[in-house]
């Protein structure tokens, strides 16, 4: 499992960004896509999350401002950043959990993508 995140980049308070992210290789299941942050000196925390049922959770300090979702056919999730705000300045991961079926049953594996920089200048 691979992923590759792109989109970031530099905006000014109340821009927006679109971040992606596609998931490539085969035979696996995918049961949730999702993005986390982590500005220095803070620990990595969630974003938002989509789940295989097209259900989605987000952080209180993005709801209304930032959406998540998905092309299953192309397994690329996005996350559609609006109203940007200087404490959403952060290296932001994208994330997948996989499944596989093997013969002792399924095996869930958590992959995470290279960082992408998002910069929101006040």
């Amino acid at each position: 499992v691979q992923l590759q995140a792109y989109g970031g980049g530099l905006v000014q308070q109340g821009g927006s960004l679109r971040l992606s992210c596609a998931v490539s290789g085969s035979g696996f299941m995918i049961n949730e896509m999702g993005w986390h942050r982590q500005a220095p000196g803070h620990q990595r925390e969630l974003v938002a999350v989509i789940y295989r049922s097209g259900s989605r959770d987000y952080a209180d300090s993005v709801k209304g401002r930032f959406a998540i979702s998905r092309d299953s056919a192309k397994n690329t999730v996005y996350l559609q950043m609006n109203s940007l705000k200087p404490e959403d300045t952060a290296v932001y991961y994208c994330h997948v959990e996989t499944q596989t079926e093997g013969d002792y049953g399924p095996t869930l594996l958590r992959s995470w993508g290279q960082g992408t920089q998002v910069t929101v200048s006040s």
